[in-house]
C-alpha cells in the first residue's frame, strides 16, 4: 500500500474491477443464451417440413399439377412416382411465389392428410429458409452482444447464402 493512498481507494478500485468482470460476464452469458435461442427457433421451424423433403424414402413421392390458387394455398391433382403410392384427386400446397397454376411440381405427400411439400433441391432450401433467417438475426446478436465478429460475418453469409439459394432454385 502506498502511504499517500487511503485503504478504501484500493478497495473500491478492486470492487470496480470485480463488477466490470461480473458485468462482462453476464453480457457475454446473456447474448450467448440469445443467440443460441435464435437459432434454436430457426431449427424448429425449419423442422416442420425438412424431415418430409430431405428423407423421402418410404413416403408417398410424385407430381402436382396446380389447377386453382386461393389467398393461402393452391391445389392440383396429384400424380404418384413411388411404387404402392395411390393417386389423389387433390393435394393442397402452400401457396408461394413460387408455385404458380398451370404448374407441376415434384411433391412429397406429408403423412395423415392431403398437404404436400415441394421436393428435390428447392424443396430442401425452401424448408431450411427459417434457419437462413435466424443466422441472419443471430449475427447481429454475435456482432454487437458479443463481439466476434468474425463468427457473425460467418453466420450473416451462411444466411445470405441459404436465402439466396432458396430464391434461385424456387
Amino acid at each position: 500500500m502506498i502511504p499517500a493512498m487511503p485503504a478504501s481507494a484500493i478497495t473500491s478500485s478492486r470492487q470496480a474491477r470485480v463488477s466490470g468482470t461480473a458485468l462482462r460476464f453476464g453480457r457475454v452469458v446473456v447474448m450467448g443464451a440469445l443467440a443460441v435461442l435464435i437459432l434454436v427457433a430457426g431449427v424448429w421451424g425449419s423442422w416442420r417440413t425438412a424431415p418430409y423433403v430431405m428423407l423421402t424414402k418410404g413416403r408417398e413421392r410424385g407430381t402436382i399439377e396446380v389447377t386453382r390458387c386461393g389467398g393461402r394455398s393452391c391445389t392440383g391433382p396429384f400424380t404418384p412416382l413411388s411404387p404402392g403410392s395411390p393417386g389423389h384427386a387433390r393435394v393442397v400446397i402452400d401457396k408461394t411465389a413460387a408455385v404458380k397454376k398451370g404448374k407441376s411440381y415434384s411433391v412429397v405427400v406429408m403423412p395423415g392428410g392431403d398437404e404436400v411439400v415441394r421436393s428435390g433441391p428447392a424443396g430442401v432450401l425452401y424448408a431450411w429458409v427459417p434457419l437462413g433467417g435466424a443466422l441472419l438475426l443471430a449475427s447481429v446478436v454475435v456482432a454487437g452482444g458479443l463481439r466476434r465478429t468474425r463468427l457473425a460475418w460467418v453466420m450473416a453469409g451462411s444466411g445470405v447464402a441459404l436465402l439466396t439459394a432458396a430464391f434461385v432454385t424456387m
